[in-house]
């Protein structure tokens, strides 16, 4: 996890508070809202963020408009 940017880490902190509560679900804009980040930069980096980290799993849960991820403590 040494190898992670400094947005992978902003992402990867707010993922494991939001779900210290229980499983979440998140759109990579609402995201990159409450972070300063696009939409774009958010996505595509989650299922990396997936692989890299063992205490948060991240799948790709739905499509509609735009890609939902359901976001839980591993």
């Amino acid at each position: 996890m040494a190898d992670l940017s400094e947005e992978d880490r902003q992402i990867l902190e707010y993922l494991r508070d939001s779900v210290a509560r229980g499983e979440q679900y998140f759109r990579s804009k609402n995201i990159a809202n409450q972070l300063g980040l696009s939409a774009k930069q958010v996505g595509s980096r989650l299922p990396k963020l997936d692989e890299e980290t063992d205490d948060v799993e991240i799948e790709k849960w739905g499509r509609a408009r735009s890609t939902t991820w359901r976001v839980s403590r591993s």
